[in-house]
């Protein structure tokens, strides 16, 4: 048991400008550095280093992708990288890439991303095939998730709204009182979909039939990413010009705040392998670190060896967050459940 709002600050060399982060398969933390074209990795500890390559073009957000690389959006010259754990670079372009900015992995291989610039939504398969979906409904996107129903939700900035795609890129658009301006998007324990309002500074949930809740207070302060931690909370970054900050609110709607130097215009956030979060700061080039009520603990694997390729399953307790795994340096794909891990 860890104690909960206990933040760390790192800085340094390879830490520019970061925007979105996530865990990486080899259990370090991954990010998204648009000032300096590059791509960031800090290991727990805190020890970071950086990535550059062709292709790499203000770089702002990233996700670990089932092939164990991870994949970004290059906002400045519409493009989708890849980079390995080894940092390998690899630059896909493709018509309909405008301006991309949220990113998520499918679990059946394919990465999808939000183009702001043209107002779609884009698919991009491992060999790097790129597929565009339109619709009147998708206005400026920014943030994009993979739903507990298995389509893509999505944040419509531009006009107020939440968005829906499936594989087949049928849209559909929903909207609702206290939806303003909505950025980041993810799907919470409780099978909903929970996404951040800087438009009025609430904290939004959805339904996937479509039924919205709205949740504000004084700690929250125009947020922009959200994730959810270890804990069973979801957790977001409060940008906001006078109240820059760390928010966590519980599935039913309690706030927590938290404070500290060093926290300057929080960005992107997201739950590492340690059992706490981490998150950007933009405004004064470091990564934070904040740590949860728990930290993940294994109770058992079955089986202890086996063939490449071999199920493995992995119980235990706080695995909900634990989003990385590797087996003597080979990342696992991960099919959760709600008290395990399945790899």
């Amino acid at each position: 048991m860890t104690t909960t709002g206990a933040i760390s600050d790192y800085a340094g060399r390879g830490i520019d400008v970061p925007e979105g982060i996530t865990p990486g398969p080899d259990g370090a933390l991954w990010f998204a550095k648009a000032y300096d074209d590059s791509i960031g990795r800090i290991t727990p500890a805190g020890v970071a280093n950086e990535y550059t390559g062709i292709g790499i073009d203000v770089p702002t957000g990233i996700v670990t992708g089932a092939d164990g690389a991870l994949g970004f959006t290059n906002e400045n010259n519409n493009s989708i990288g890849r980079i390995t754990t080894a940092g390998v670079v690899t630059n896909y372009t493709g018509t309909g890439i405008d301006q991309p900015d949220g990113i998520t992995a499918f679990p059946h291989g394919a990465v999808w991303f939000a183009n702001s610039g043209n107002n779609s939504i884009g698919r991009i398969t491992t060999a790097g095939v790129v597929t565009n979906y339109t619709g009147p409904s998708i206005a400026d996107p920014v943030g994009i998730t993979t739903g507990p129903d298995g389509a893509l939700w999505f944040t419509n900035s531009g006009n107020n709204s939440i968005g829906r795609i499936t594989t087949a890129g049928v849209v559909t658009n929903y909207t609702g009182t206290g939806i303003s301006g909505p950025v980041g998007i993810t799907t919470g324990p409780d099978g909903a979909l929970w996404f951040t309002n800087s438009g009025n500074n609430s904290i939004g949930r959805i339904t996937t039939a479509g039924a919205v809740t709205n949740y504000t207070g004084a700690d929250i302060n125009d947020p922009t990413s959200i994730g959810v931690g270890p804990d069973g909370a979801l957790w977001f970054t409060n940008y906001g010009y006078t109240t820059e900050s760390i928010g966590r609110i519980t599935t039913v709607g309690v706030v927590s705040n938290f404070t500290a130097t060093g926290i300057s215009n929080p960005y992107g956030i997201t739950a590492g392998s340690d059992g706490a979060i981490w998150f950007t700061n933009y405004g004064n080039n470091s990564i934070g670190r904040i740590t949860t009520t728990v930290t993940p603990e294994i109770d058992s694997v079955a089986p202890r060896s086996g063939a490449a390729g071999s199920s493995v399953t992995i119980t235990g307790h706080n695995l909900t967050g634990a989003i990385g795994a590797a087996f003597n340096g080979t990342p696992a794909t991960i099919v959760s459940t709600p008290q395990q891990r399945s790899l």
